[in-house]
């Protein structure tokens, strides 16, 4: 299971890394926005299924389509939500003596 994190990680980066780029590149950059949003949002669905992975693919397509938006993270947010911050409550245990 660590091996599958460690890869959705990695791949996350890299795909934001490709979304980045296209800032620096004047004139053609918000061009290959326009290819790049629909396959940033296909591979965000398919790393994570599910409600939340249909959620963050729209999120991505439209943070990749509108101009300026690049420079966030979007795969590595979703990894972090995903991994590190939501967590699963763990279930109480409640004691009872009897008599």
């Amino acid at each position: 299971m660590k091996i599958l994190k460690n890869k959705l990680f990695i791949k996350g980066v890299v795909y934001d890394a490709i979304g980045m780029v296209t800032v620096a590149i004047p004139l053609i950059g918000p061009f290959l926005d326009l290819l790049w949003a629909p396959y940033a949002a296909k591979k965000m669905r398919e790393m994570y299924p599910g409600k939340k992975g249909k959620l963050a693919s729209v999120i991505v397509f439209i943070e990749e389509i509108l101009p300026v938006t690049d420079v966030i993270p979007t795969f590595t947010l979703m990894y972090l939500y995903t991994h590190v911050w939501n967590k699963a409550p763990q279930p109480r245990v409640i004691e009872v003596e009897s008599y």
